[in-house]
C-alpha cells in the first residue's frame, strides 16, 4: 500500500466538525481513565472530545481552577484570552468565557472575534504588566499548536507570559480533576454577555512589530514573501503585516478550514499543521521558486517553517542557527553578556556559532518556559528549540514576548535576505564549510509505561557505555549545564556526535535525539548504539 505522506487529503480523512462539537458538550469523561484526566504537558491539557479527553467538564473545571490558582498567587489583573482555529477553540473559549465572567475575573477577548495567535496573547499580558498598573495580568490561550484537527488545547500563561512551570500546571489539573470527581458543585458560570471586556490584539501586535524586525529593510529591499497561516491564527495578521508595512507580501492560502481539507498529509498520513515537516508543508515546497522566501505558521503561529527557492524546506536546526549568528551580529542594542538560549536536544551547530561569536551558550532541558525569565531581564538574547519554536529581544534589548512566535522567526527570515543579500539556506551552507556538516534525526523507539518512568529518572552514572560509534564517551548528562535542571532522560556526548533520550508524554516510546559530524552513515550508527545502550540502562 502506498504511503500518502505529502498528498493532498481526502474527504475521508476528514473529521466532522458538528460530529466533534456535540461530543464536546455531550460525552462525560470517566475519571477512572487516565486518558480521560485533566493532564497539562509543555504546552497545557489537549485531546480529543471524541474519546472523551477534551470536553465541556474539563474545560469547566480547569477554568475554575485557573481562576483559584491566580487568586492563591495574587494575581489581580485582567485575564487575555484567545483561541486560534481549531474546531474545539471557538467552544472551549465560551466555555472558560463563563466561568471567568461568574468568578468576576476581568476578561479581555479579541475585539474583531477573530483567532489570536499564541504570540499575541504573550505579549498583551507583557505589556499591561509593564506599564503603570499596580496589577498583573495573565492569560489563557486555547490551542493544541500543530495537533490533528479532532484535538483541543487549553493552556495557562502566567504573569511572565510564558508558559506556565510545572508547580503551576501540576496544582491546576490536581484541582482540575477534584472539581470533576466531585461534580462540578464548585464551578461557578454564568452568561457572559456584557461581562466581558475586549482587546485589539492584532493592532497591538502588529503595531509593535517594528521594534524587534527592521521592517524598513524588508520594506525597501522588495523581497518576494509568501506567508502560508496553514489555515491557523495568523492570517489576518499576515494581511495587516503586508498593508502597514508596506510589504512585497503575499498570503498564499488565506482559508481557514477547522477540518483542514487544504493540508497535505504528514509522515503517519494524518493532518497535522506541523510548519517544520516536508510532508505538511509540501503545497508551500511545491511554490518555492516563486517568492524569494516562504513561510509556514502552526495553528497558533508559535511555530515556524522556512522555505527557500535553493533548498526547499530548511531543517529547523538550520535556520535556527543561521538566526542567532545574524542576530548577534546585527542587534547592537543587545546586552554585550546576553546568552544564546537553546534545548540540549538541538543541534551542536549552535554551541559552534556560540563559541565563534565569543557568546555564552546557555543549554537548557526541553521546553520553552525555561527562557522565560532570560528573556524577560534581558540575559537571554534568543532562545530557540529543536521543533522550530523560538523568540528573541526587541531591537533596544527589552522583553518581546515569553512564548514562541514563529511571526518574528518567518520576519526574521525576510530581514536576513534584505540585509545580507542571502538567503538563510546559503548562509547556512557556509556555517558547515567553517564548522563541518552535521547530519541530525529523531528517532522513536517501543517503551512501556513502566520503561517510560525508569528513563525519566536515569542517572548519567547508570549509563555503563564507554564509546559511542567508535569515539570515547566525554559526557553523560541527566541534567541540562544550563540551568542545572535534570532533563526527564539521558544525553551522552562524544567529541564528533551525541545522542539524547527522553520518553514520550503521549505514546509508548521513548524519543532518541541524535547528531554526528561524521555525517549519515555514521549517525545510523549512533542511533543504533544509543538504543541498545539506553536498552541496557533500563534493563539494569
Amino acid at each position: 500500500m502506498t504511503n500518502r505522506a505529502g498528498t493532498q487529503a481526502l474527504p475521508s480523512d476528514l473529521i466532522d466538525i458538528d460530529a466533534l462539537v456535540k461530543a464536546y458538550y455531550d460525552l462525560t469523561p470517566d475519571m477512572s481513565v487516565p486518558e480521560q484526566r485533566v493532564v497539562f504537558g509543555t504546552s497545557g491539557h489537549r485531546g480529543s472530545s471524541l474519546n472523551a479527553a477534551f470536553n465541556e467538564q474539563h474545560i469547566l473545571a480547569t477554568t475554575q481552577a485557573i481562576v483559584e490558582y491566580r487568586a492563591l498567587q495574587g494575581i489581580t489583573g485582567p485575564l487575555f484570552i484567545g483561541a486560534d482555529t481549531h474546531g474545539l477553540s471557538r467552544p472551549a473559549q465560551e466555555t472558560a468565557l463563563e466561568v471567568l465572567a461568574a468568578n468576576g475575573v476581568r476578561t479581555l477577548k479579541d475585539s474583531r472575534d477573530g483567532f489570536t495567535p499564541t504570540p499575541a496573547v504573550s505579549h498583551a499580558i507583557l505589556a499591561y504588566n509593564n506599564g503603570s498598573h499596580a496589577d498583573e495580568a495573565d492569560g489563557i490561550v486555547v490551542t493544541p499548536s500543530h495537533n490533528p484537527p479532532q484535538d483541543g488545547g487549553f493552556k495557562y500563561n502566567p504573569p511572565h507570559g510564558g508558559p506556565a512551570d510545572g508547580s503551576a500546571t501540576n496544582w491546576i489539573a490536581a484541582r482540575a480533576n477534584e472539581l470533576i470527581e466531585a461534580g462540578l458543585v464548585d464551578v461557578k458560570r454564568t452568561n457572559p454577555e456584557g461581562l466581558i471586556e475586549e482587546y485589539d490584539f492584532l493592532e497591538h501586535y502588529v503595531a509593535d512589530l517594528e521594534n524587534v524586525i527592521d521592517m524598513k529593510a524588508i520594506a525597501e529591499s522588495g523581497v518576494r514573501i509568501g506567508a502560508d497561516p496553514l489555515g491557523g491564527a495568523s492570517v489576518a495578521y499576515w494581511a495587516a503585516i503586508k498593508d502597514r508595512y508596506n510589504l512585497n507580501l503575499t498570503v498564499v492560502n488565506p482559508e481557514v478550514d477547522p477540518a483542514w481539507s487544504f493540508m497535505t498529509l504528514d509522515w503517519d498520513e494524518k493532518i497535522r499543521m506541523d510548519p517544520s515537516s516536508p510532508n505538511a508543508m509540501a503545497s508551500l515546497i511545491s511554490k518555492r521558486n516563486d517568492f524569494d522566501v516562504l513561510t509556514g505558521n502552526d495553528a497558533d503561529a508559535d511555530r515556524h517553517g522556512i522555505v527557500t527557492p535553493d533548498a526547499g524546506l530548511m531543517n529547523p536546526n538550520h535556520f535556527l542557527a543561521v538566526a542567532i549568528e545574524y542576530l548577534f551580529a546585527n542587534r547592537p542594542g543587545w546586552r554585550q553578556d546576553a546568552r544564546i538560549g537553546k534545548t540540549l536536544v538541538s543541534s551542536s551547530m549552535i554551541n559552534f556559532v556560540a563559541d565563534g561569536m565569543g557568546r555564552v551558550l546557555w543549554e537548557v532541558p526541553v521546553g520553552f518556559k525555561w527562557f522565560v525569565p532570560g528573556l524577560v531581564d534581558g540575559s537571554v538574547g534568543f532562545g530557540g528549540e529543536e521543533s522550530a519554536g523560538a523568540s528573541f529581544l526587541r531591537k533596544d534589548g527589552t522583553v518581546w514576548t515569553t512564548d514562541k512566535d514563529g511571526i518574528i522567526l518567518a520576519l526574521l527570515a525576510a530581514e536576513i535576505i534584505a540585509v545580507t543579500g542571502k538567503t538563510p539556506s546559503v548562509l547556512y551552507k557556509e556555517l558547515t564549510v567553517r564548522f563541518g556538516d552535521p547530519a541530525y534525526a529523531r528517532v522513536d523507539a517501543a517503551a512501556d509505561r513502566e520503561a517510560k518512568a525508569r528513563l525519566g529518572k536515569l542517572s548519567g552514572d547508570d549509563i555503563t557505555a564507554t564509546e559511542l560509534a567508535g569515539d570515547p564517551i566525554i559526557a553523560k548528562l541527566s541534567h541540562a549545564p544550563g540551568n542545572g535542571e535534570a532533563i526527564g532522560g539521558v544525553k551522552v556526548e562524544t567529541e564528533f556526535a551525541w545522542f539524547a533520550a527522553r520518553p514520550s508524554g503521549t505514546e509508548d516510546v521513548y524519543k532518541i535525539y541524535a547528531e554526528s559530524f561524521k555525517g549519515p552513515e555514521h549517525l545510523k550508527l549512533v542511533q543504533a548504539e544509543a538504543k541498545k545502550i539506553v536498552d541496557a540502562a533500563l534493563k539494569a
